[in-house]
């Protein structure tokens, strides 16, 4: 019997207990963070042992005019499959900056209906610090797969969406950039994108989520959440290019909120485009 997710954030204790099921799949979704600067590499990459590196870039849309865009359906269930991924699968997907990269990897598997996947809570680094088993990575490579997607459009908003509600004010929408890049008192990492802000949101920095390098608790969640959204109105999240987006979406599942989606252009496409924007 396949093993399943207990919760969409698992500790590195429950992924060290399972490690060997034959069901399990682990996905190091691994990116630099947007706005870093390369710096010398001081040790050797390793990754938690059985893993398999999950190329971001490989699973969005390289013919769109706008980084991380999502691949359709189809293209997410052919490149899944090539991958080696199996309906019965359970995954734990992880990156090793702790929770940065890894919730977009999440969210495209509920975007595409697939449930029994969770976030390593506190990622690389956890493990690391608890000196569970690592490896170097190899090119190992799976057996074709037989995942099927069910796409969910309820999980996702575009530009549209977010256009339509300027005026209808029907749903709040929370950024997870920075306050200084939301004013637009911190230069956006992609030059020619303008500083600023969708109207009608409001600021709620990816980092406001987390504690160090893990998820705050369900009930600290459920807090952030409210305050920032008394009315109860379904949220849309956005950021950049929809990495850190999607640790809110995932800060929002744990506190049981159930009616958000994300912005996939998010501010990207937005500070591109001639749409209005707030300082």
């Amino acid at each position: 019997m396949s093993l399943k997710i207990p919760a969409p954030l698992v500790s590195v204790d429950w992924l060290l207990e399972h490690l060997e099921n034959d069901s399990l799949l682990i996905l190091d979704a691994t990116i630099p963070k947007v706005g870093s600067k390369p710096t010398e590499i001081l040790e050797e990459k390793l990754q938690i042992k059985n893993a398999y590196f999950f190329d971001l870039n490989d699973f969005s849309d390289k013919d769109a005019p706008l980084p991380n865009t999502i691949l359709s359906a189809e293209k997410f269930q052919q490149k899944a499959q090539e991958f080696g991924i199996n309906n019965n699968h359970c995954i734990v997907v992880y990156d090793d900056l702790g929770i940065y990269s890894s919730p977009r990897v999440w969210w495209m598997f509920q975007l595409m209906g697939f449930e029994n996947i969770a976030v390593l809570d506190g990622g690389f680094p956890e493990w690391k610090t608890k000196n569970y088993p690592t490896e170097k990575p190899t090119k190992q490579n799976l057996s074709k797969g037989n995942f099927i997607s069910n796409y969910q459009p309820e999980k996702i908003a575009f530009m549209k969406n977010v256009l339509e509600n300027i005026s209808s004010n029907s749903h709040l929408i929370l950024d997870a950039r920075s306050e200084g890049r939301f004013f637009g008192t911190e230069p956006e990492p992609r030059k020619e994108v303008r500083g600023g802000h969708i109207p009608n949101s409001k600021s709620l920095p990816h980092s406001a989520v987390l504690s160090g390098t893990k998820m705050k608790s369900a009930e600290e969640l459920k807090m952030i959440f409210e305050a920032k959204n008394p009315e109860n109105k379904p949220l849309i999240f956005s950021c950049g290019s929809g990495i850190t987006a999607s640790v809110l979406a995932l800060g929002a599942t744990i506190a049981d909120i159930k009616n958000h989606s994300v912005y996939d252009g998010s501010w990207t496409e937005w500070g591109l485009s001639d749409a209005p924007i707030n300082l």
